[in-house]
């Protein structure tokens, strides 16, 4: 289960940072990703870290996202710095490795609104 929290309303420029909490798997074991999906878009991968703790960025949020994730409370986090109106968004939870057969599973989501 994957449980994303802390979205919310902005003004543009300002911070966010997310939250997901993992159970029902062995959290070190997998690679963690957020994702994003607007309105009438395809789903969008915001960031990944792996078991090493390897992170990658898309091109639209890179410099201003950071990804980090804390295996001792099973807790991936985003923190979102500089936030544009672009940056709206249902913030998604990803998880895939071997601690769950390499499938997807995701999260609910979490709404990010960034006013201009």
């Amino acid at each position: 289960q994957l449980q994303a929290s802390g979205g919310g309303l902005v003004q543009a420029g300002g911070s966010l940072r997310l939250s997901c909490a993992a159970s029902g798997f062995t959290f070190s074991e997998n690679t963690m990703a957020w994702y994003r999906q607007a309105p009438g878009k395809t789903r969008e991968m915001v960031a990944t870290i792996t078991v090493g703790g390897n992170t990658w960025y898309g091109d639209s949020v890179n410099a201003r996202f950071t990804i980090s994730r804390d295996n001792s409370k099973n807790t991936v986090y985003l923190q979102m710095n500089t936030l544009k109106p672009e940056d709206t968004a249902v913030y998604l939870c990803n998880t895939r490795g071997p601690s769950t057969s390499y499938i997807d599973y995701w999260g609910k989501g979490t709404q990010v609104t960034v006013s201009s």
